[in-house]
């Protein structure tokens, strides 16, 4: 039996806000560190689960901490993997945890609209990817550290970049190491809108109202239909996790060191 969640209830990394129709579920700091926790990963997914069955909610709108894991974060994260501060079996922890995440974001029945701003990694970026409305503030810079590392983003990044955009887009981006800004990322197809830093939540709220004022069944059924092309991705991020395990090394020893 699943357990029950209040909607609004305030967790460790995230927390939910009911206005209307709309679910707003904003998340807090340091999700790299914090998915490789088994509690916070069953509560995530529960909470969707929960939300999934929920017919009084239309749309889920996840907004990204501006404060969230940038390159800095990312280098912490590997390097202490290669210094075996951190156990390798938390970088598998962390890839299943985010296959679990775009799987579920896929799987809900409700509309998912993604904001963000500031400081952009590739899995940031793969779950935006992951949701059917993509809004970024100005002040967005999509950052690809992963090249430093020998490795490749996590997150289905090929998968949806290829089909959004065509191969040979996808490997541009996966392939670069210079960043992104908010306005090329509007033209390369990468997100739908771009609005002012200080108008974000505001802009991406009436995206979510917006999609709300549509009949329920419209938008499962339109979500469903759309999402048919998806039905490989599961099998698609079990051999991007396995590929990515076998770059790294059963301890570590994969990756290359680098001082960011």
């Amino acid at each position: 039996m699943k357990r029950k969640i209040d909607l609004e209830s305030d967790f460790d990394f995230f927390k939910g806000e009911i206005i209307g129709s709309v679910l707003v579920l904003n998340f807090k700091d340091d999700l790299m560190f914090r998915a490789t926790s088994l509690v916070a990963k069953s509560t995530i997914l529960d909470y969707l689960d929960q939300l999934s069955r929920s017919d009084a909610i239309k749309v889920l709108l996840i907004v990204s901490s501006p404060r969230k894991a940038g390159r800095e974060e990312y280098c912490k994260f590997y390097d202490q993997v290669i210094e075996t501060a951190l156990d390798i079996s938390a970088v598998h922890k962390l890839f299943h945890a985010i296959d679990d995440l775009i799987l579920k974001i896929k799987e809900v029945n409700q509309i998912v609209i993604h904001a963000d701003s500031g400081n952009v990694l590739p899995l940031f970026l793969n779950i935006s990817l992951a949701c059917d409305y993509r809004i970024v503030a100005d002040n967005t810079v999509f950052q690809n550290p992963c090249l430093e590392y020998g490795l490749v983003p996590k997150g289905g990044g090929a998968f949806f970049l290829s089909k959004i955009l065509g191969a040979a887009a996808a490997y541009r981006i996966m392939l670069s190491e210079d960043d992104i800004l908010a306005s090329e990322a509007l033209k390369l197809g990468l997100v739908d809108e771009v609005v002012a830093f200080s108008e974000l939540r505001d802009a991406a709220f009436k995206v979510a109202e917006d999609f709300a004022r549509k009949p329920a069944k419209s938008l499962r059924c339109c979500k469903r239909l759309l999402n048919y092309s998806f039905k490989e991705l599961r099998e698609y991020l079990e051999f991007e996790t396995e590929e990515l395990i076998n770059m790294i090394g059963p301890f570590g020893d994969g990756l290359a060191k680098k001082i960011c």
